[in-house]
């Protein structure tokens, strides 16, 4: 699977991944993350704006995508975390907005390897009812650190995982 930066031509093929992904969660038991149009078409373009964006492409077919926000800029919704500790404060990088087409295995494990090759501390939140992405991260090595709040005020399971080399 090949990793690269996402541009606005592949603006439509993301969007289709993202609801190909809620459609996902919804059939798994999570139909309160990603709801009222979000992630949107402006989320996402100011995700490729800012270069943040990223898709995961196999046989050079788009079947993943993510948001990658690497080390120097602390995310706000992680300044306040309840019912435990990070594991450090050093630099950190996040993923937001990871999804996949479900067409292939291996698209967060992909995702999770090229971030950990720019930066080796990151930081990553979903739902509770988000069982899989938890499955997910706990299988990757990733430790629950506690709850953050999200903009909308929703609570989300926070983790991180640091690799030392």
């Amino acid at each position: 699977m090949k990793i690269r930066e996402a541009t606005s031509m592949d603006l439509e093929a993301i969007l289709k991944v993202m609801d190909l992904a809620k459609e996902f969660m919804n059939q798994t038991g999570n139909s309160t993350q990603w709801v009222n149009g979000y992630p949107s078409r402006e989320v996402l373009l100011n995700d490729l704006d800012l270069k943040h964006g990223f898709v995961c492409e196999y046989e050079s077919k788009i079947v993943g995508y993510f948001c990658f926000i690497k080390g120097n800029n602390p995310e706000p919704t992680y300044s306040l975390l309840e019912n435990g500790t990070w594991l450090n404060h050093l630099p950190y990088g996040v993923v937001h907005r990871l999804a996949s087409d479900g067409t292939i295995k291996g698209v967060a494990k992909a995702c999770f390897d090229y971030c950990f090759s720019q930066i080796e501390n990151i930081r990553v939140d979903t739902h509770r009812n988000n069982q899989p992405m938890q499955n997910f991260l706990k299988n990757y090595g990733f430790k629950r650190c506690g709850t953050i709040y999200v903009s909308d005020g929703s609570p989300r399971d926070a983790f991180q995982m640091q690799i030392v080399k």
